[in-house]
């Protein structure tokens, strides 16, 4: 008998053993293939506000003048100040302003009331850039 109650044993622990390595997992386990997750292909970020670099300050001695176009020619520019209609600026162009400013006259040139920012050499009242879109001739 003691022979029998030892291949009863070795049975349940052999039985017992393949049921516990072969058991599904539970439910709880799994995700059904109804809800298996949609893999979504992630596009480019966008832009809301793009950073915009600082202006680099003009060099000691360089300053700014916006106004309004009064007279223009290929040696000087007469402009009238942006805020103040009584202050007026007449400046010289420098050899490459004039190269600049030719090229913008056998365009058509800039035409009375045009803005315009003019970058001027402030000891000696030389423009030496500037910047502003001409309008058509009339």
């Amino acid at each position: 008998m003691n022979l029998l109650f030892q291949r009863a044993l070795l049975a349940a622990l052999v039985c017992a053993g393949v049921a516990i390595f072969s058991a599904a997992p539970a439910a709880a386990q799994t995700i059904p293939p109804s809800m298996v997750p949609v893999v979504v292909d992630t596009a480019a970020p966008i832009v809301i506000n793009a950073v915009k670099p600082k202006p680099k300050p003009l060099p000691a001695g360089i300053l700014k003048f916006e106004g309004y176009v009064q007279n223009a020619n290929a040696a000087q520019i007469t402009v009238k100040a942006l805020g103040n209609d009584m202050a007026l600026q007449t400046f010289a162009l420098s050899a490459d302003a004039s190269a600049r400013m030719q090229q913008i006259i056998d365009k058509g040139g800039y035409q009375y009331g045009d803005r315009v920012t003019v970058i001027y050499n402030s000891a000696n009242q030389i423009a030496l850039k500037i910047k502003g879109k001409p309008s058509r001739p009339q």
